[in-house]
């Protein structure tokens, strides 16, 4: 008997370690999944603020391995930053550049000629052959599909010689010509930490010198880039096929596209690759999806393939977190004629009518289907309602007040309320019953025709909730 509990009590026991065990290994591959796959770090910068500073998990955060990105949208809002404003090299990335400012120069109908100097520059190329000529359009997708140097000499070359043409104060290097051009645009532009100094990204040997930008930087070159028709439907159309002249006959030539990203993600649009051993991988990138344009730049990410990887968890993370927000969400609603057309709207509130004791406006925006965009990581949007004093005739329409929506305390959008109906106001007879009524403190229903507001926002910051 005795033997018989101790048995036990060593196999409870043993139970018991194994438990342990378990749920410590089982704490421990759970913190492991949640840091070891992903590049997550303090200082990173989303939406303005570090990820300490917001208290972020690492799954509510993007995950690269990139020393410097940006994540932008079309319209300038930067949603995440790594070192981003801190110097760089960019590679090819560099050809961007090349491409913008070779459109904005280059003369209707001009045809490319590819010098010795051209042809044998080395590195990336698009096999051209010393000799060769084609016209604009063509040279373009030679230099950003396969990255080809030999492009970016002649297409700098080409453009440079009409740009002295033109101008020649420019002086006698067309080369030369060219790259200022490209300083001359990163500065319109608005970048603040850039310098070009060929046109195709080198940056050893002969080509060593203070070339260098930046990621926010670049971002910017990219919204630039994609706004040209032309360059977007290179970048976004992958692998192509082009014919040269080559001594004297017509020559095929497949350019095989380096973006990988138009494979790995259905949203990519763009747009270029780098890699030297100064500059890492790096990538310049642009996606499209639902009509909302994002840009993304990763510099010196840790391998080639990664690059790709850094951009897409960008992109994904991104439209994760930017999301629409209706501003109108009351369960009342109205008939009235808006814009010519009869249809029921959404209550947003109703408005004391000062006239009358038993009477209320009510009020819609005056754009009821109104939706704003928002990053849902900077919390909720509220709403302040302020209503004007009414008097006398309200017709539908008139404006009744006016709605302000923040987030995170920035004013988001603004509205005015207007009226869905008409009230009139008191004629003479009624307007002595009223002041008769007043008399004898006949407002017991004020109360109910006071103004108040009926729209609710809805709860938009759970990602924040369920980071903390």
């Amino acid at each position: 008997m005795h033997e018989t509990s101790t048995i036990r009590r060593k196999r409870g026991l043993e139970a018991l370690a194994a438990f342990l065990v378990i749920c410590l290994f089982t704490s421990f591959m759970l913190a492991y999944e949640d840091t070891a796959y992903a590049d997550v770090r303090k200082a990173d910068v989303i939406a303005g603020s570090t990820v300490e500073e917001r208290g972020l998990s690492v799954a509510a955060c993007p995950s690269v391995e990139a020393e410097h990105a940006v994540l932008v949208d079309e319209n300038g809002a930067v949603y995440f930053e790594r070192d981003a404003s801190s110097p760089a090299q960019i590679a090819s990335i560099t050809k961007v550049m090349t491409a913008i400012v070779a459109l904005e120069n280059a003369p209707d109908g001009m045809y490319v000629v590819v010098s010795e100097n051209a042809a044998t520059i080395g590195e990336s190329s698009a096999n051209l052959h010393e000799g060769d000529t084609m016209d604009f359009d063509t040279a373009l997708k030679a230099l950003l599909i396969p990255s080809g140097n030999d492009a970016a000499v002649a297409l700098s070359e080409s453009v440079g010689a009409a740009m002295i043409a033109a101008d020649p104060s420019l002086g006698n290097n067309p080369v030369q010509a060219f790259v200022d051009a490209m300083n001359a645009k990163a500065q319109e532009l608005g970048c603040t930490d850039t310098v070009y100094e060929n046109p195709h990204g080198l940056d050893d040997e002969q080509y060593a010198g203070n070339l260098h930008s930046t990621a926010a930087d670049q971002a910017k070159v990219a919204k630039c880039a994609m706004s040209y028709p032309k360059i977007k439907e290179i970048v976004s159309g992958g692998t192509d096929t082009v014919t040269v002249t080559r001594d004297g006959a017509p020559v095929s030539i497949e350019l095989q596209t380096t973006d990988e990203l138009l494979e790995m993600y259905e949203y990519t649009i763009g747009v270029k690759t780098g890699v030297t051993l100064l500059a890492g991988p790096s990538f310049m990138g642009a996606a499209e999806k639902d009509g909302r344009q994002l840009y993304s730049v990763v510099l010196n990410s840790t391998d080639e393939y990664q690059r790709f990887a850094d951009t897409q968890n960008l992109f994904e993370w991104g439209y994760q977190h930017i999301i629409q927000v209706k501003l109108s969400n009351s369960d009342k609603s109205a008939s009235m004629t808006l814009n010519g057309t009869r249809r029921d709207v959404p209550v947003f509130a109703q408005v004391d009518h000062l006239d009358w004791p038993d009477k209320a406006v009510m009020a819609t925006l005056s754009d009821p289907d109104a939706a704003i965009t928002v990053f849902d990581l900077e919390g909720n949007v509220t709403q302040t309602v302020t209503f004007d004093e009414l008097h006398g005739n309200v017709l539908a329409g008139d404006k009744v007040g006016k709605v302000v929506f923040k987030q995170r305390n920035q004013v988001v959008a603004e509205q005015d309320l207007i009226a869905c109906e008409d009230v009139p106001a008191p004629n003479p007879f009624e307007a002595v019953a009223i002041w008769w009524q007043g008399l004898f403190g006949g407002a017991e229903n004020a109360q109910e025709y006071a103004s108040q507001v009926y729209n609710v926002m809805p709860v938009i910051n759970n990602h924040v909730a369920n980071a903390a």
